[in-house]
């Protein structure tokens, strides 16, 4: 079985493209590599992916590019996206290029090619934006986008909906919540702070710590697609989007104290204003996932952060060495 994953350099596609090569399955990892962060942490991601591993630099924009490694795929697990809800106010235009027409060579190639009977796409809670109860269920509204970023995600999301209605593509689309662990993003918040209290600089908190956020840990994402990518759509359901999140609202405040706990430093602390862009809590209504495939995410912060922590050490050493 052949799975393509875009995105295999970023933090999520390398531990989906881990995974999946041990089932032995083999993986085209797609990515441009780009350099919003350290190019040397895709890097070294990529280097820790080996038999059955194919990779091809490349940007998702280039459809014509991406239509012709479409050949025997039989699952697509679309990871590939400008990330950053900030970062869009000051790049609004990587955003249209990547999780817009990215988004859609995507659904070209998918929708041409022969062999693909399944698209799995990373969308994210930030679609909910205002105006849904918590916790944030799937068919809570979602017209209230509060970033450039969430419009994205979003607007993904219908494109692939049109796309099942048009063309009758079988796709899953998985909006997830704050994730974070080993060979993780350096601009979350998580590592970030990991970061500054490791140089001593400010950690920056808004609102005094107040946010909520649902911090979920890479062992139980990767854990629901996989099990999103052994229960593929129907035809009675074609297209489906479910939440995966840990299920569990957690200070930010707790964060930053298990950060310390870990690194034994403290923390500088510098209080903010929320930013707008930014929600004050997400928490994720994870049932349905857990009834299509038994998704249960069991890995607590304190445990979550700890294994971060002991990766961080030694690629902070790594990196500096």
């Amino acid at each position: 079985m052949r799975v393509m994953v875009t995105g295999a350099a970023g933090f999520i596609g390398y531990h989906v493209a881990a995974a999946l090569l041990g089932r032995g399955i083999e993986v085209v990892g797609v990515d441009d590599l780009n350099a919003y962060y350290d190019v040397r942490l895709k890097q070294a991601r990529l280097a820790r992916l080996g038999q059955g591993f194919v990779f091809h630099r490349l940007d998702l924009a280039d459809h014509a590019a991406l239509a012709r490694l479409g050949d025997g795929v039989e699952v697509v697990v679309h990871l590939a996206a400008q990330a950053g809800v900030r970062y869009s106010l000051e790049q609004p235009f990587a955003y249209a290029a990547s999780n817009l027409t990215g988004h859609l060579s995507v659904l070209e190639m998918v929708r041409h090619g022969k062999t693909v009977k399944h698209l799995i796409y990373a969308s994210s809670s930030s679609v909910y934006g205002t105006g849904s109860a918590l916790p944030y269920a799937e068919d809570a509204r979602a017209d209230q986008p509060t970033s450039l970023y969430a419009a994205t995600k979003r607007a993904d999301e219908l494109m692939s909906r049109s796309y099942t209605h048009l063309f009758g593509l079988k796709q899953t689309g998985l909006r997830f919540f704050t994730v974070y662990g080993p060979w993780g993003r350096p601009d979350m918040a998580y590592f970030g702070f990991a970061e500054a209290i490791m140089a001593g600089e400010p950690v920056t908190l808004y609102d005094e710590g107040r946010l909520k956020r649902d911090f979920t840990y890479i062992d139980d994402i990767v854990a629901g697609i996989l099990g999103v990518f052994d229960h593929p759509p129907g035809d009675a359901a074609p297209h489906r989007l479910f939440n995966i999140g840990n299920n569990r609202a957690e200070y930010v405040t707790d964060l930053v104290r298990l950060l310390e706990e870990q690194l034994g430093r403290q923390a500088v602390i510098v209080n903010r204003p929320k930013p707008e862009a930014d929600p004050v809590e997400t928490w994720a209504d994870v049932s349905a996932l857990g009834a299509l495939c038994g998704y249960a995410p069991t890995t607590r912060l304190e445990a979550g952060i700890a294994r971060f922590v002991e990766w961080y050490k030694d690629w902070r050493e790594m990196r500096e060495g």
